[in-house]
């Protein structure tokens, strides 16, 4: 994929907030890669802070919505894996802040 089109998505994922946290997966680090397959589906492959999140169905469809929207790309499917496990080091400096961990 190329760079450019990879910043687009990752830009574009940056809108989509996490609903218990009130900060964007990105910054969060849930995203833990995109892939462009040659029919234009994007792979999105994210976690979840925690296994039992209520909330994976509602941010994977945002994340299908958000990126559906971006004319280079047909379909999107979301990964969810927990290998690796989230934790607080994956978060960038702006989350750490918004939600005051240090």
């Amino acid at each position: 994929m190329e760079k450019q089109l990879e910043d687009k998505i990752m830009e574009s994922l940056e809108e989509v907030i996490d609903p218990e946290l009130g900060v964007d997966i990105v910054n969060l680090g849930l995203v833990y890669g995109v892939e462009m397959e040659e029919n234009n589906t994007v792979i999105v492959t994210m976690t979840l802070t925690s296994i039992g999140c209520p909330l994976a169905g509602v941010i994977g469809e945002q994340v299908k919505k958000q990126l559906i929207s971006l004319e280079e790309i047909e379909n999107v499917e979301v990964n969810i894996t927990f290998n690796p496990p989230w934790d607080k080091d994956r978060m960038t400096r702006y989350a750490k802040i918004a939600l005051g961990v240090q």
